[in-house]
Protein backbone atom coordinates (compact mmCIF):
# COMPACT_ATOMS: atom_id res chain seq x y z
CA UNK A 1 0.00 0.00 0.00
CA UNK A 2 1.27 3.49 -0.87
CA UNK A 3 -0.06 6.72 0.55
CA UNK A 4 1.04 9.53 -1.72
CA UNK A 5 2.22 12.86 -0.38
CA UNK A 6 0.46 15.80 -2.04
CA UNK A 7 3.42 18.18 -1.73
CA UNK A 8 1.71 20.38 0.85
CA UNK A 9 2.11 18.17 3.93
CA UNK A 10 -1.15 16.36 3.28
CA UNK A 11 -1.51 12.83 1.92
CA UNK A 12 -4.00 11.17 -0.44
CA UNK A 13 -7.08 9.80 1.33
CA UNK A 14 -5.85 10.99 4.75
CA UNK A 15 -8.12 13.36 6.66
CA UNK A 16 -6.75 16.47 8.33
CA UNK A 17 -8.21 16.19 11.83
CA UNK A 18 -8.47 18.34 14.91
CA UNK A 19 -5.46 17.84 17.17
CA UNK A 20 -7.70 16.68 20.03
CA UNK A 21 -11.42 16.26 20.46
CA UNK A 22 -11.70 18.51 23.53
CA UNK A 23 -9.80 21.20 25.35
CA UNK A 24 -8.32 24.64 24.96
CA UNK A 25 -4.81 23.79 26.12
CA UNK A 26 -3.37 23.78 22.58
CA UNK A 27 -3.33 26.24 19.68
CA UNK A 28 -3.24 26.01 15.86
CA UNK A 29 -2.37 22.34 15.45
CA UNK A 30 -3.78 19.51 13.32
CA UNK A 31 -3.11 15.79 12.99
CA UNK A 32 -3.21 13.21 10.23
CA UNK A 33 -3.10 9.45 10.88
CA UNK A 34 -0.83 7.98 8.20
CA UNK A 35 -0.68 4.41 9.55
CA UNK A 36 -2.94 2.79 12.13
CA UNK A 37 -1.36 -0.59 12.80
CA UNK A 38 -1.36 -3.69 10.66
CA UNK A 39 -0.64 -7.34 11.40
CA UNK A 40 2.05 -7.67 14.03
CA UNK A 41 3.01 -3.97 13.88
CA UNK A 42 0.63 -2.35 16.41
CA UNK A 43 1.83 1.23 16.03
CA UNK A 44 0.31 4.44 14.80
CA UNK A 45 2.21 6.97 12.70
CA UNK A 46 0.75 10.47 12.82
CA UNK A 47 1.71 13.76 11.26
CA UNK A 48 1.15 16.91 13.33
CA UNK A 49 1.27 20.38 11.81
CA UNK A 50 1.68 23.34 14.17
CA UNK A 51 1.12 26.77 12.68
CA UNK A 52 3.54 29.60 13.61
CA UNK A 53 2.97 30.59 17.28
CA UNK A 54 0.92 27.40 17.85
CA UNK A 55 1.61 24.65 20.39
CA UNK A 56 0.61 21.20 21.52
CA UNK A 57 -0.74 20.30 24.94
CA UNK A 58 1.52 20.30 27.96
CA UNK A 59 1.15 16.66 28.99
CA UNK A 60 2.71 13.37 30.01
CA UNK A 61 1.69 9.72 29.71
CA UNK A 62 3.00 6.22 30.30
CA UNK A 63 3.72 5.48 26.64
CA UNK A 64 6.78 6.48 24.64
CA UNK A 65 6.65 8.85 21.66
CA UNK A 66 9.21 8.88 18.88
CA UNK A 67 9.11 12.17 16.97
CA UNK A 68 10.84 13.15 13.71
CA UNK A 69 10.72 16.82 12.73
CA UNK A 70 9.72 16.79 9.07
CA UNK A 71 9.16 20.49 8.47
CA UNK A 72 10.21 23.82 9.95
CA UNK A 73 11.56 24.59 13.36
CA UNK A 74 10.44 25.34 16.88
CA UNK A 75 11.05 24.29 20.45
CA UNK A 76 10.14 21.42 22.72
CA UNK A 77 9.83 21.36 26.48
CA UNK A 78 11.03 17.88 27.43
CA UNK A 79 11.23 16.83 31.07
CA UNK A 80 12.58 20.01 32.60
CA UNK A 81 14.48 21.53 29.67
CA UNK A 82 13.59 23.62 26.62
CA UNK A 83 15.31 22.58 23.37
CA UNK A 84 15.42 24.20 19.93
CA UNK A 85 14.34 21.73 17.26
CA UNK A 86 14.40 21.75 13.48
CA UNK A 87 13.94 19.61 10.40
CA UNK A 88 15.38 16.07 10.68
CA UNK A 89 15.82 16.16 14.47
CA UNK A 90 14.60 13.05 16.28
CA UNK A 91 13.08 13.44 19.75
CA UNK A 92 12.38 10.54 22.07
CA UNK A 93 9.75 11.33 24.70
CA UNK A 94 10.23 8.82 27.53
CA UNK A 95 7.31 7.58 29.64
CA UNK A 96 5.92 9.95 32.29
CA UNK A 97 7.85 12.94 30.94
CA UNK A 98 6.30 16.39 30.60
CA UNK A 99 6.46 17.64 27.02
CA UNK A 100 5.08 20.38 24.82
CA UNK A 101 5.93 21.28 21.21
CA UNK A 102 5.81 24.89 20.00
CA UNK A 103 6.21 26.55 16.61
CA UNK A 104 7.93 29.42 18.38
CA UNK A 105 10.68 30.26 15.92
CA UNK A 106 8.63 32.03 13.22
CA UNK A 107 7.94 28.93 11.14
CA UNK A 108 5.59 25.98 10.86
CA UNK A 109 6.53 22.90 12.86
CA UNK A 110 5.55 19.62 11.22
CA UNK A 111 6.45 16.29 12.75
CA UNK A 112 5.85 12.59 12.50
CA UNK A 113 4.98 10.89 15.77
CA UNK A 114 5.14 7.13 16.29
CA UNK A 115 3.20 5.59 19.20
CA UNK A 116 1.56 2.29 20.14
CA UNK A 117 -1.96 1.84 18.80
CA UNK A 118 -3.04 0.84 22.33
CA UNK A 119 -1.83 3.49 24.75
CA UNK A 120 -2.84 5.33 27.88
CA UNK A 121 -4.60 8.67 27.84
CA UNK A 122 -2.50 11.81 28.23
CA UNK A 123 -2.40 13.50 31.62
CA UNK A 124 -2.65 17.28 31.83
CA UNK A 125 -1.05 19.34 34.59
CA UNK A 126 -2.88 20.04 37.82
CA UNK A 127 -2.55 23.41 39.54
CA UNK A 128 0.09 21.80 41.78
CA UNK A 129 2.00 20.45 38.77
CA UNK A 130 1.97 23.89 37.12
CA UNK A 131 3.20 25.59 40.27
CA UNK A 132 6.11 23.15 40.47
CA UNK A 133 6.99 23.50 36.77
CA UNK A 134 6.77 27.29 36.92
CA UNK A 135 9.42 27.52 39.65
CA UNK A 136 11.91 27.72 36.79
CA UNK A 137 11.34 31.15 35.17
CA UNK A 138 12.41 29.90 31.70
CA UNK A 139 9.92 27.04 31.88
CA UNK A 140 7.23 29.39 33.25
CA UNK A 141 7.72 31.69 30.23
CA UNK A 142 7.60 28.77 27.79
CA UNK A 143 4.78 26.46 28.80
CA UNK A 144 1.15 27.04 27.89
CA UNK A 145 -1.70 25.28 29.58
Amino acid sequence: MITRHNGDFTWDNVSVLAYQENGTNFKSITRQVLFDGLGNLPCQLRYFEVQPAGYSSLEYHEHVHLVLILRGKGEVFLGDTIHSIEQNDVITVPPNTWHQFKASRGDHLGFLCLVNVERDKSKLPTAEDLAKLQQDPNVAAFIRS
